[in-house]
């Protein structure tokens, strides 16, 4: 119960690594404000991992800054404040470099850059406000870092989010905020496991994967759940990456048949 007492609003909670890092901080005492475009799917999550006086379900597009701010509104009204913001809500559509039309990369761009800045923005603006400091956590990616053509909007947005990350975390320092940033690799939710991984191929990510398998959403909620918390007290503008060793690796492994 690490959280205790505290409020978080998790975005893009319906479901994947958003429904577990909500349903971590549940456990860890906070109460949390989750939010996702897919309504009917929220609030069914909602209330499989918490009650009324835990939960708040609020549908929101966080490309929509009045959406977004909303939800530190709601959060504020329901529980009083805010103490944590996990801006995790993010699409990764699978296209080639060539084929990514204008609408797509805007669209791309407006929900995984934009809707992390404003989430930054407006939950920064809160805190300051409060005066009791605050930790907002940025899910990124390892293709901020990787070149991979087929997730170009994907990953040139990531890119960007991690300079939110470390530009906010400079911004907000002196009131006591910290900024982070969580990179998953390859995790097992429902948008991996379909376009992704037909497109890159099961054999090839496993053969770049040391550990020699795909993660889980509630390894991520648990580190989530770690960088929320007074034990990561000392890390500001940095992100964390949550791979099995991808990152690290300059070649191909043996894969298990």
């Amino acid at each position: 119960m690490k959280l205790s007492g505290k409020v978080a609003v998790v975005t893009g909670a319906a479901r994947g690594i958003g429904r577990a890092s909500a349903e971590r901080l549940l456990a860890e005492g906070a109460r949390v404000v989750v939010s996702d475009i897919d309504e009917d799917q929220l609030h069914k999550t909602a209330a499989e991992i918490g009650t009324a006086d835990s939960v708040l379900a609020l549908r929101a597009d966080v490309a929509s800054k009045r959406d977004v701010v909303h939800l530190i509104e709601a959060a504020v009204q329901r529980f009083g404040g805010i103490d944590i913001m996990v801006n995790n809500a993010g699409i990764a559509p699978v296209v080639d470099f060539l084929d990514v039309t204008e609408e797509l990369l805007g669209r791309v761009l407006d929900v995984n850059l934009k809707g992390a800045f404003y989430g930054t923005q407006a939950a920064g603006r809160q805190m300051i406000a409060q005066g009791r400091g605050g930790v907002i956590i940025n899910m990124s990616s390892i293709n901020s870092g990787l070149a991979n053509p087929n997730v170009a909007p994907y990953a040139i947005s990531k890119g960007g989010m991690n300079q939110v990350t470390t530009t906010a975390a400079v911004a907000f320092a002196s009131h006591g905020i910290r900024v982070v940033g969580v990179g998953p690799g390859t995790i097992m939710t429902d948008m991996v496991a379909g376009a992704f991984v037909q497109s890159a191929g099961n054999h090839a990510i496993l053969s770049r994967t040391p550990l020699g398998r795909y993660g889980t959403t509630a390894e991520i909620a648990g580190v989530v759940a770690f960088l929320a918390s007074d034990d990561a007290s000392y890390m500001t503008g940095e992100t964390v990456y949550v791979d099995g060793g991808r990152r690290v690796l300059n070649y191909v492994v043996p894969v298990k048949e």
